[in-house]
């Protein structure tokens, strides 16, 4: 038997998944990941954790599949994406901890750049806002707080990768440097245009060129791992980011579709073909894929605190044990009582851009119970999503007539259905619902002939449940006016209590 493994580093775990030629998963593994908080809106990982991890998952579900690395065609990376780690090309030994993409501590450099009237170029330039999001200022903070780091930077002897990169140097031995385009495309030096690193942008964060990644394509052999790991080598065919991955996985390969990934946040995607579309309701604009010599592009809409909501849920107030006990517990009561939850812990993403803005209940009674939180907690990740499609749609001219979703929350069909109400669209949810890993099996397979051609792969999507819409307009108004004025007192709040 042939398969694909595709390695899926997230943000909060690490897993691994073993592909057949239907797309059906033959073996999976899982292992949490650390987080790390310093100090108010700093989010760290220890990039060895996540190569340890990432390593033993893969070895995990080969085993739990009953295959080995002659079984295996090809890997396929995807993973979490602007998460910065740089390390010594002569050790592997990472300066620092990763600084994760949820992690604001560049926001003031962002705003010292943005004075400098250099926004409007950055975004010319690679499709992207000026915010602490992107890697490029977090390579940057690096480089200025870490003790030699520039010199040893300017002088080509450190290296900078997001965690693709990362796991590709260290499964090649530290043979191979290498990001695909849409990685590439996510760390605010990479022109979309010229499709190469920007020297000008590269000059206004002070980051030496000697430190990036080669780029290749998304679909395509960059290497070979070390035969240490798996027992023989095996060829790294597929990159991609894990929000294209699971555009690609949930076979939007035609302008104008789109899906939602519930994950640690929520990543709405909007394929736009051939060439990229400007945002001016500040989306992103930013590479899907490259296949061969071909780059599509899409339209992105980022929501920070999505699963991460419910984690807090669980870790930080207790009020469940595990993250799969809040769909029972929401429906415990008809519904939020008046409450919304506006789950701005790492500031607000798109449309909004705040990096000031800090989480807020609001609406809260005597009668307030924790059922009440937890609903208000699921719905505020659909009003988020809410908020990315309107704006997609008035940058797009595009009417949405469905939203592909996938990711670990898409399970939850309180949140589904409350989706498709408060979008008044249909949420279609697959069959196979991990499509983040699948997108990146796909790219890997493609690339060694493990499917034919992408016709092969549209053929495999299936249909697991079609939410429709079933709130009237009067109460779907009513909800949504609500969540905006909760919004509103979420914002600049981090800001505000700085000037007091």
């Amino acid at each position: 038997m042939s398969a694909i493994l595709a390695l899926d580093q997230g943000t909060t775990s690490s897993r691994a998944i073993v592909f057949d030629e239907a797309g059906q998963v033959l073996g999976t593994a899982q292992q949490e990941l650390t987080q790390i908080y310093p100090q108010s809106g700093w989010v760290e990982q220890d990039a060895e954790e996540i190569w340890s991890t990432q390593l033993a998952t893969a070895r995990a579900a080969l085993a739990q599949a009953g295959l080995n690395a002659g079984n295996i065609a090809a890997i396929g990376i995807t993973n979490q994406r602007e998460t910065t780690v740089v390390w010594e090309r002569a050790t592997g030994r990472p300066i620092a901890n990763a600084i994760v993409w949820q992690d604001r501590r560049t926001a003031g450099l962002c705003e010292q750049l943005r004075a400098q009237g250099v926004e409007a170029l950055f975004t010319g330039r690679t499709g992207l806002l000026l915010d602490a999001y992107f890697s490029g200022t977090k390579v940057r903070w690096l480089l200025d707080h870490v003790e030699g780091a520039r010199a040893h930077a300017e002088k080509g002897a450190l290296a900078f990768g997001t965690v693709d990169t990362w796991l590709i140097w260290k499964l090649t031995g530290g043979r191979i440097h290498a990001t695909d385009v849409s990685n590439a495309s996510r760390t605010m030096m990479f022109n979309i245009h010229t499709r190469d690193w920007d020297d000008k942008l590269l000059g206004l964060l002070r980051v030496p060129r000697a430190l990036l990644p080669k780029v290749v394509a998304s679909s395509a052999v960059c290497g070979e791992c070390d035969s240490a790991h798996f027992g023989r080598g095996l060829q790294i065919a597929g990159i991609a980011g894990d929000q294209q991955a699971a555009l690609f996985g949930q076979q939007c390969t035609r302008s104008g579709m789109v899906k939602n990934t519930y994950g640690t946040g929520c990543f709405m995607l909007m394929h736009t073909g051939a060439r990229p579309v400007d945002s001016h309701n500040r989306l992103l604009t930013t590479v899907a894929w490259k296949i061969g010599e071909t780059i599509e592009y899409a339209l992105e809409g980022s929501v920070f605190i999505a699963g991460a909501a419910v984690q807090w849920l669980r870790d930080g107030l207790g009020i469940i044990r595990t993250s799969g006990e809040v769909e029972a517990l929401a429906r415990s009561v008809p519904d939020t009582g008046g409450v919304y939850l506006v789950p701005a812990f790492a500031g607000l993403g798109a449309p909004y851009w705040d990096p000031h803005a800090r989480g807020t209940i609001v609406g809260m009674s005597r009668g307030t119970t924790a059922a009440h939180v937890a609903r208000a907690t699921l719905e505020s990740i659909a009003y988020q999503t809410a908020d990315v499609l309107e704006a997609m749609h008035a940058d797009s001219g595009i009417a949405v007539t469905e939203l592909r979703v996938d990711g670990g929350a898409t399970q939850n069909d309180l949140l589904m259905q409350f989706q498709a109400d408060v979008l008044e669209v249909p949420v279609v949810r697959p069959k196979i619902y991990e499509t983040t890993a699948l997108g990146a099996a796909y790219l890997a397979g493609l690339a060694v002939g493990f499917w034919k051609n992408a016709d092969a792969l549209a053929a495999q999507w299936q249909l697991d449940r079609r939410f429709e819409p079933a709130m009237s307009a009067a109460c779907r108004a009513a909800l949504k006016a609500g969540w905006i004025k909760a919004v509103k007192r979420s914002r600049a709040w981090a800001e505000a209590a700085e000037g007091d």
